[in-house]
C-alpha cells in the first residue's frame, strides 16, 4: 500500500516540467503571443454568453444590487485569479492547473485536475456552440426578417430538433482557425473580443440616454442574502480568465506576461460587467425583469430606450460573436491541457504530436473538435453542462493549495509574481471556491461524480500504466 501511495502521489520536478515546455513528438510549439494576445484570450474565454443572459436570472433574486454581486463574484474570482498568476509565473507551461498539481500534489491529483478541466472546457464549449444557433436566428430574424428551422439549430430530443448543424459549424469554423497556427488563432480572437467589447459599449451607451436613478430603489430589497444568492449565479460569468495559463508554452515571455494577462482580464471583464449592469438596471426597472422570458435580453432593452429594433440587431450580433470567441479560446485551452497530459504519458501519444510545417498538435486538434462537434451536434447536454462549474471550482481550489504547497516546499523558487497577503490569500480561494460548490444542486454533484469515477478508471487503465515518472 506503501508502494501504489508513492506511486499516485509522485511528483513531476519543476525544472522538469518547465524544461519540457514547447517540446513535443516531431516539432516543438512557436513562441508566438505577446501580453496583448495572451490578455485578450482571457477575455475571450471568459465574457461570453453570459453577460448577454445573466443578468435576467440574477437580477430578480437581487434587485439593483446586482451590481453588488458582480463585484463580489469578482473578488471571488480574485483569489484564484493571483493563485494562477503566481504559479503561471513559476511554472510557465500549457497544462494550466494540471500542470501546476503534478508538480505540487502529485500524479493522480494532477490527473483529477486535468479530467476536471475536460469537463470545464470540452463539455462546455459544446454546450456554448449548442447556443450558439438561437443567437444567429436572432440576428437573422432582426436583420432579414427569416430565420433556421429548428431541424438544424436545435439538437435532437428538443423541440423540433434532428441534428444541430449550426452548433457543429462553429466548432467547424473555430478548428479551421486552430489548424491555421497559434498566432493566426490569437489573431482572429483578438478582432472578435473587441468586436464584442464594442457592441457592449454601444449596449451600455445606447441604455445610458434612458437611464432613471429611480430604478436603483430600494436598491438591495432581497438584503445580503439576495446578493449572495446573486454573486453564486453571476460568479460562473467568470469562468475563463485561466485561459491565459495554458498558451504558456506559446507566450514570447511567460514569466512575466502569463501572471499580468490573468490579472489584466479579469479587471476588464469586471469593469465591463458593471458598466453593463448599471446601465441594465438604470434603463430598465428591476421588477420588470424575468428570469422565465426574453424581456430581461440586453436586445430588449436597448429597443426600448430608442424605440427602434436595429439596436437589438446590433447586441444580437455581437452575442453572436461572443459565442464564436469563446470557442475558438476554450478549444485552444483543451488541446493544449491534453497536450500536455499526453506528453507526460498519461494519455495517448497521438495528443503531443506537433506538425513540424505549422507548429501546431494537428492530430489533438482534430480529435478534440471532432469529439465536441458530435457533442454539440447530436447530444442535448442538460445538467451534464451545469456541472461543468463544478469541474472549474475543483481544478480552481487545487492551484490554491498549490500555492500553499509550492511556497513551503520550494521556496527557493524563481516567482515573476507573488500572491499577496500570502497564506491568506489563497486560503480564501479554497473556502471561497468550497462554498460556492456547496450552494450547487444535488444533480450537479451527481453528474460530477459520475465524471470523476469515469475518470479515475481511465487513469488506472492507462495513466497509471504509461506514466513517464513510474
Amino acid at each position: 500500500m506503501a508502494t501504489l501511495a508513492q506511486r499516485l502521489f509522485r511528483i513531476k520536478p519543476t525544472d522538469q516540467i518547465v524544461a519540457e515546455g514547447g517540446q513535443g513528438e516531431g516539432g516543438e510549439l512557436r513562441r508566438t503571443m505577446s501580453l496583448w494576445s495572451l490578455t485578450l484570450f482571457s477575455v475571450g474565454a471568459t465574457l461570453g454568453t453570459g453577460i448577454f443572459v445573466i443578468l435576467g436570472q440574477a437580477v430578480p433574486k437581487a434587485g439593483p444590487a446586482v451590481v453588488l454581486a458582480f463585484v463580489l463574484a469578482a473578488i471571488t474570482a480574485l483569489f484564484s485569479a493571483l493563485s494562477y498568476a503566481e504559479l503561471a509565473g513559476t511554472i510557465p507551461v500549457s497544462g494550466s492547473s494540471y500542470s501546476y498539481a503534478y508538480a505540487t500534489m502529485g500524479e493522480i491529483v494532477a490527473w483529477i485536475c486535468g479530467w476536471c478541466l475536460m469537463l470545464e472546457y470540452a463539455v462546455s464549449v459544446a454546450a456554448v456552440a449548442v447556443g450558439w444557433g438561437e443567437y444567429l436566428n436572432s440576428f437573422l430574424e432582426s436583420l432579414f426578417g427569416w430565420s433556421l428551422p429548428a431541424s438544424i439549430t436545435h439538437s435532437p430530443g428538443d423541440s423540433g430538433g434532428v441534428v444541430n448543424l449550426t452548433a457543429i459549424l462553429i466548432v467547424v469554423l473555430a478548428t479551421w482557425l486552430l489548424l491555421r497556427g497559434a498566432s493566426e488563432s490569437a489573431a482572429a480572437n483578438a478582432i472578435f473580443v473587441l468586436v464584442k467589447i464594442a457592441v457592449l459599449a454601444f449596449f451600455c451607451i445606447v441604455a445610458f440616454t434612458a437611464f432613471q436613478s429611480g430604478n436603483f430603489a430600494p436598491f438591495a430589497p432581497m438584503g445580503i442574502a439576495g446578493v449572495t444568492a446573486a454573486a453564486s449565479q453571476v460568479f460562473f460569468s467568470y469562468i475563463g480568465f485561466d485561459a491565459a495559463s495554458t498558451a504558456g508554452e506559446e507566450a514570447k515571455n511567460p514569466k512575466r506576461d502569463l501572471p499580468l494577462a490573468i490579472i489584466f482580464s479579469l479587471a476588464i471583464v469586471t469593469v465591463i460587467y458593471v458598466l453593463v449592469a448599471i446601465a441594465a438596471i438604470g434603463a430598465m426597472p428591476w421588477t420588470e425583469f424575468d428570469p422565465d422570458s426574453t424581456e430581461a435580453s440586453l436586445a430588449l432593452i436597448v429597443n426600448q430606450a430608442t424605440g427602434a429594433t436595429w439596436p437589438g440587431m446590433i447586441v444580437s450580433f455581437g452575442a453572436v460573436i461572443a459565442i464564436a470567441s469563446v470557442v475558438l479560446t476554450v478549444l485552444y485551452g483543451q488541446t493544449r491541457i491534453l497536450f500536455a497530459m499526453s506528453r507526460d504519458g498519461l494519455l495517448p501519444r497521438v495528443f503531443q504530436k506537433v506538425n513540424p510545417r505549422r507548429q501546431v498538435p494537428v492530430a489533438n486538434t482534430i480529435i478534440v473538435c471532432t469529439f465536441v462537434a458530435i457533442l454539440a451536434g447530436l447530444i442535448p447536454l442538460g445538467q451534464l453542462a451545469e456541472a461543468t462549474s463544478i469541474g472549474t471550482l475543483f481544478a480552481f481550489a487545487i492551484v490554491n493549495i498549490g500555492v500553499l504547497v509550492l511556497r513551503y516546499n520550494r521556496p527557493d523558487l524563481p516567482r515573476s509574481f507573488r500572491t499577496p497577503l500570502f497564506p491568506i490569500t489563497p486560503i480564501l480561494g479554497v473556502i471561497f471556491c468550497v462554498l460556492v460548490m456547496a450552494g450547487l444542486a444535488g444533480v450537479t454533484w451527481l453528474a460530477f461524480l459520475i465524471w470523476m469515477a469515469i475518470g479515475l478508471l481511465a487513469y488506472f487503465l492507462y495513466g497509471y500504466r504509461h506514466s513517464r515518472l513510474a
